[in-house]
């Protein structure tokens, strides 16, 4: 079975809130593996359903320890403030330096509907924090003042021009 592509920035379902996974069954694992390969193939440490043009809240990640899958998370808790230069799939090549919370405690389930709870800092928290944006619909354009966004649509746009695909004017720009 083939890698999912990773939907990139301008594609609408990326601005999409996600809807909670109410069924955990076979076919939930296989999208799983699929997006599994997509991440490891990328390369990143986590990708969320939105990103592979699924909206429904979960995400995939390896942080060391190995594949893992967290459905329907939710953020209980949050400390601190930590700085770091973030980049994301959907936005490819790019990256800030992005302040985010240092510690978070988040809530969700594994991929065998057993409840998970989570104490992560820094660069996992990060990586919750963000594939969990992507569940909101948030991309991390959001996070950056005006002229860096202008400054970001302006590179995407030459890229996308560079590779000989145009802009469309109803959704954004859609890279190939």
């Amino acid at each position: 079975m083939a890698a999912y592509d990773i939907r990139v920035f301008g594609d609408p379902v990326l601005k999409r809130v996600a809807e909670d996974v109410t069924d955990i069954d076979g076919d939930l694992v296989d999208v799983c593996n699929r997006m599994l390969d997509a991440m490891y193939e990328a390369p990143g440490i986590g990708l969320a359903a939105p990103q592979v043009g699924i909206s429904r809240r979960f995400f995939v990640f390896d942080f060391g320890a190995g594949p893992d899958v967290l459905i329907n998370p939710v953020i209980t808790e949050f400390d601190g403030e930590w700085e770091m230069d973030e980049g994301c799939l959907s936005v490819p090549g790019l990256s800030w330096t992005i302040t985010r919370p240092k510690r978070i405690h988040i809530v969700g389930y594994d991929i065998d509907g057993n409840e998970r709870t989570i104490e992560a800092d820094e660069l996992e928290a990060r990586l919750y924090q963000h594939e969990l944006d992507h569940l909101d619909g948030k991309l991390l354009l959001e996070y950056l003042d005006d002229d860096q966004v202008k400054e970001a649509k302006r590179i995407l746009r030459e890229r996308l021009l560079a590779s000989g695909a145009a802009p469309q004017r109803s959704g954004g720009l859609q890279l190939p």
